[in-house]
């Protein structure tokens, strides 16, 4: 009996019909590099970086204030590109993208919530839940219901109607975990995300990014410089001046 052989194209596109599995890898950086110029001067912020992260998974980058965790979340997210090394993302590397296929894929796969919520002030919780839709391709017709869906699911879905000042701290870090979740991202990057907020409402928050991988499988990618918020990630990766430091359990 002969052996079937297949191509490449044709093996992608019979997976591509079927969804993402936990434990795959979805993003892989092998020796990332970046350094700035200012003024003729070089300041390197990474320092041959390299770690994947595997779809379904919580890891949290931890590190100190200028440890390179915050460019390496812009080179993660698509929103800058290395100076050096490579880097994979849902299987192609960042250098095969074109900068309209990275807005694509930034607005389609990638979910942000940052520690300054960035909701705009005079939208209303709905309307600041569906602005990555206004990009997306899906059709006007299931905005709404997407909304309300991502509302309901971080609890706000008896918030539609108030504007970003008639919300709480916490109240205005889960509507923004709501505008991450609207597209049904494969990752959601949390850059600090409870660093504006109290106790409880930061220990709600985690329990909400917790919460969303584990039943939801969302892959979570958090930077964090807090221990306490680090130990509900599966594992951390530890960073200093530019390098990791070590990767292992939080602690």
């Amino acid at each position: 009996m002969g052996t079937w052989k297949f191509s490449t194209a044709f093996t992608r596109a019979i997976l591509s019909l079927f969804p993402k599995t936990i434990g795959v890898p979805l993003l892989i950086a092998e020796n990332l590099a970046m350094t700035y110029q200012h003024d003729g001067a070089e300041t390197p912020a990474l320092r041959g970086v390299s770690f994947t992260v595997d779809a379904g998974e919580f890891v949290a980058i931890m590190g100190p204030s200028g440890s390179g965790k915050s460019t390496l979340l812009h080179i993660i997210g698509l929103l800058e590109r290395p100076t050096g090394g490579t880097y994979t993302f849902d299987g192609k590397s960042i250098d095969e993208y074109s900068p309209e296929e990275v807005a694509r894929v930034r607005n389609a796969k990638i979910g942000f919530v940052f520690q300054a919520f960035h909701l705009l002030p005079r939208l209303s919780v709905m309307e600041n839940t569906m602005t990555p839709l206004l990009y997306s391709g899906v059709p006007e017709a299931q905005w709404q219901e997407r909304a309300e869906s991502a509302l309901t699911t971080v609890g706000l879905s008896h918030r539609l109607g108030h504007t970003p000042s008639q919300l709480s701290g916490g109240e205005r870090q889960r509507a923004a975990i709501a505008r991450a979740l609207v597209n049904n991202p494969a990752v959601i990057f949390a850059d600090e995300p409870t660093g504006n907020l109290d106790t409880a409402s930061g220990e709600a928050v985690m329990q909400m990014l917790r919460m969303l991988n584990r039943d939801r499988r969302h892959t979570i990618v958090m930077i964090t410089h807090d221990a306490e918020k680090a130990r509900y990630a599966e594992r951390a990766i530890f960073m200093r001046d530019g390098r990791i430091e070590r990767m292992g359990m939080p602690v």
